[in-house]
C-alpha cells in the first residue's frame, strides 16, 4: 500500500475535510511500502488518521458534538496503530488509532473546541475469562477538579467466531468498543483541560481510549400544551427501579384515542417490552434527560400482519438505551421497529440495542433523522421488504455490529428512498451503506469512514435472499456528493479486497439501470477506491469523483459489464496498475477530463 503523504494533506485541507481546531494533520510523509499478498495489504495505513468524517464541510450529519481523537490529545499512555488488520484494536479506532493506558495515573487529556457540559468517551475494555465483560471506573477531571468517576463496561462488546457470533471467548475476536456518557454538572469553558486517567488496574489491566465527543447539552425540555405525562398521569417511575412499561403503554393508547400528545419527563424509565404506536406522538425532555431502557426497549409500529403499518406516529427527543449483549437475528430488539406510515422519529439517541430502527413494510413515508445510533450487535438503520418513499436524514451512526444503513428489497421492492446528510463510522462487519435491490433509491450528502471488515463504504448490489426479478436494482439510483475516508477492508471468505465503492451482481447482473456517481471523494481507500464484481454490471456513470489515495487498485474489475468515466481523477495510487482486469470483458468508455489513471494500464494477478 502506498502511505499518503504530503500532497494528501495539502488536497485534504483545501477540501475542507479536517474538524477545526480538533483534527491535527501529521506532517511526516511516510515512505511507500511493497506488500505482496491480500491479506497484509491493509496492515500499512495512512498516517493521516486526523481526517475526520465529522465536520466535512456540507456533508455528513450536522452533529451537536465536538470530536477529539485520543491521539491528537496529550497523553502519557501508548499510541497504538495506524492499522486495519481485522481482529486488532486500531482496526476498530475511528481513524485506526487510539490510546492505551496501562498504569495506575496514566492519562488522557483532551482540550476543549467549545464549550462544553457533557462527554461521551469511546473506549475499550478487555473481555474477562468468561466472555460475560468487566466493569471499571476511571475519573474525569478538569483543571485539578474532579468531575466524576466514570463507570465503564465491556460487556456491550466481545464477539468471537464467525457469524453470527458468540460472546463465549475463542478466535476471531472483536467489537472491541463501547461508548459511555456523562454530564459533568457544570458548564466548561472552551480551551478547558479534560483528563480520563487510570485509577486502578484492578478492575481491568487496560484501558484503550479512541476519541471523547464534546456537548453543549440543554436543560430538560418542558412539557407540551395538553400532553399525557407518564409520570403524573399514570405512575410510570421514573427512577428506573420499576417496571414502568403499562403505564407508558396505556398511555399510549390513551393518547392515540384522545387525540393528545404523551410526555416522558426527564427521567429513566425501565422498559420491558415493546411499546406499540399507532397514530401518537410521544415526546421527551431531549435525549440526554428522558431514557428508556431495558432488554427489550423500543417503539414499534404495528406490522402489516397484525393489521399495520401504523400511521400519523411521531417519536422524538428521547434517548432508547438497550441492554442486548449478544446478536441473536430472531429476536426483535431494535430500538424503532415493526412498519410504521407517514411517521417520524427525530432527535432519538439508540444504543446497546440490535438495530437502531429495523422497518419492515410495506410501508410508505417514514423519515428518522436528526438522531445518533450506536454501539448495536446488528444494522444501524435497515429497510427491509417494501419501504417506500422513505427517508434516513441528518443522523449519526457509529460502531455498529453489520451495516450502518440498509435497504433490502426483500422479496417486495423498496422504491423511492432516501439516504442523505447522514455520518456512518466504524461498522463492524459489513458497510457502512448498502443498498441491496430496490428502485429509484438516492444516497446523498453523506460521510462514510474505516470499514473494518468484509464491505466497502458504500455498495449497491443484487445480493441476500429476495434480490432479485422485481426486487433487483432498477430504475435510477443517484449516489452523489457523497465522501468515502479509509473505506473497504479485505473480505475474510473472498480473501481479497473490497473496494470503497462496490457493486455486485451475484445473485444476477445488474442491468437496465442507471446508476450516476457523481461529485464524490474517495480518500485512502483500505484497498481499491471502485470495485466490480459478479456475473454483470452495467449502467455506471462515473462523473466528477475524486481519488485521493488508495491501498490497491483505482478499478477492479471482477465483473463484465460497461460504465462510463468522465472527469474522473487519481492521485497516490497503491498499485503499480491503477486498473486490475482478467479479461472481464468489462467496458470502460472515457467521457473525457479524466486523469491519473487509465484502462490501459491493467494488471492481472495478485489484487494487493
Amino acid at each position: 500500500m502506498k502511505s499518503i503523504n504530503r500532497r494528501i494533506a495539502t488536497a485534504v485541507a483545501a477540501a475542507g475535510l479536517l474538524t477545526a481546531g480538533v483534527a491535527a494533520m501529521s506532517a511526516t510523509a511516510a515512505e511507500e511500502t511493497g506488500n505482496s499478498t491480500d491479506e497484509t495489504a491493509a496492515t500499512t495505513t495512512s498516517t493521516i488518521s486526523a481526517v475526520s468524517p465529522v465536520g466535512v464541510d456540507g456533508r455528513g450529519a450536522q452533529v451537536p458534538f465536538q470530536e477529539v481523537e485520543a491521539e491528537d490529545a496529550t497523553t502519557d499512555g501508548t499510541v497504538i496503530g495506524p492499522d486495519r488488520t481485522y481482529g486488532t484494536l486500531p482496526s476498530e479506532a475511528s481513524g485506526r488509532r487510539a490510546v492505551t493506558l496501562d498504569a495506575v495515573g496514566e492519562y488522557v487529556e483532551f482540550t476543549l473546541p467549545a464549550a462544553a457540559n457533557s462527554m461521551v468517551l469511546r473506549y475499550s475494555l478487555p473481555d474477562n475469562a468468561t466472555g460475560t465483560g468487566r466493569d471499571a471506573r476511571v475519573a474525569v477531571e478538569s483543571d485539578g477538579g474532579k468531575l466524576t468517576d466514570l463507570g465503564l463496561t465491556s460487556k456491550y462488546g466481545w464477539f468471537y467466531g464467525t457469524y453470527p457470533f458468540t460472546d463465549t471467548p475463542g478466535e476471531n475476536p472483536h467489537h472491541f468498543y463501547d461508548e459511555a456518557r456523562t454530564l459533568f454538572g457544570k458548564t466548561l469553558p472552551a480551551g478547558s483541560k479534560v483528563r480520563v486517567s487510570v485509577t486502578s488496574i484492578s478492575e481491568s489491566p487496560t484501558l484503550t481510549v479512541d476519541l471523547a465527543d464534546f456537548e453543549m447539552v440543554d436543560e430538560a425540555a418542558g412539557s407540551p400544551a395538553g400532553a399525557l405525562d407518564v409520570v403524573k398521569d399514570y405512575g410510570a417511575d421514573a427512577t428506573g427501579r420499576s417496571d414502568a412499561t403499562g403505564a407508558i403503554q396505556k398511555a399510549l393508547y390513551d393518547g392515540a384515542s384522545q387525540g393528545r400528545s404523551v410526555w416522558i419527563p426527564e427521567g429513566t424509565f425501565k422498559v420491558t417490552d415493546h411499546l406499540i404506536v399507532d397514530d401518537v406522538t410521544v415526546t421527551g425532555a431531549g435525549p440526554w434527560r428522558s431514557v428508556l431502557t431495558g432488554d427489550n426497549v423500543g417503539f414499534y409500529g404495528k406490522y402489516v400482519a397484525d393489521g399495520g403499518p401504523s400511521r400519523n406516529v411521531t417519536v422524538k427527543n428521547l434517548a432508547i438505551i438497550g441492554e442486548t449483549t449478544d446478536r441473536d437475528d430472531s429476536a426483535p430488539r431494535q430500538a424503532i421497529g415493526g412498519a410504521m406510515s407517514d411517521s417520524v422519529v427525530d432527535n432519538v439517541w439508540m444504543q446497546h440495542t440490535k438495530v437502531g430502527a429495523w422497518m419492515d413494510g410495506p410501508m410508505d413515508n417514514f423519515t428518522l433523522r436528526n438522531s445518533r445510533i450506536l454501539d448495536t450487535t446488528a444494522d444501524g438503520v435497515n429497510f427491509h421488504q417494501g419501504v417506500t418513499n422513505s427517508t434516513v436524514q441528518n443522523t449519526f451512526v457509529r460502531n455498529t455490529g453489520d451495516d450502518g444503513l440498509a435497504m433490502w428489497a426483500q422479496d417486495d421492492d423498496n422504491t423511492g428512498n432516501t439516504f442523505t446528510q447522514n455520518t456512518v463510522v466504524a461498522p463492524i462487519l459489513a458497510n457502512n451503506i448498502a443498498i441491496y435491490g430496490g428502485e429509484d433509491i438516492t444516497v446523498t450528502k453523506n460521510v462514510v469512514a474505516d470499514t473494518v471488515v468484509n464491505g466497502g463504504g458504500i455498495h449497491v448490489g443484487n445480493r441476500y435472499p429476495g434480490v432479485q426479478g422485481a426486487t433487483a436494482v432498477q430504475g435510477t439510483f443517484e449516489l452523489s456528493g457523497n465522501t468515502l475516508i479509509r473505506a473497504g477492508n479485505l473480505d475474510s471468505n473472498w480473501k481479497f479486497g473490497i473496494g470503497a465503492l462496490w457493486f455486485d451482481g451475484l445473485n444476477e447482473g445488474i442491468g437496465g439501470v442507471r446508476i450516476n456517481v457523481r461529485d464524490t471523494t474517495v480518500l485512502d481507500s483500505s484497498y481499491a477506491a471502485i470495485q466490480v464484481v459478479g456475473s454483470s454490471v452495467t449502467g455506471l456513470n462515473f462523473s466528477g469523483v475524486t481519488v485521493d489515495g488508495t491501498g490497491s487498485f483505482v478499478l477492479q474489475l471482477q465483473a463484465s459489464g460497461s460504465a462510463s468515466f468522465q472527469d474522473v481523477t487519481a492521485t497516490n495510487i497503491g498499485a503499480t496498475q491503477p486498473v486490475y482486469d482478467c479479461g472481464s470483458g468489462f467496458t470502460v468508455t472515457d467521457e473525457g477530463g479524466n486523469s491519473g489513471w487509465s484502462t490501459r494500464s491493467s494488471s492481472c494477478g495478485s489484487m494487493s
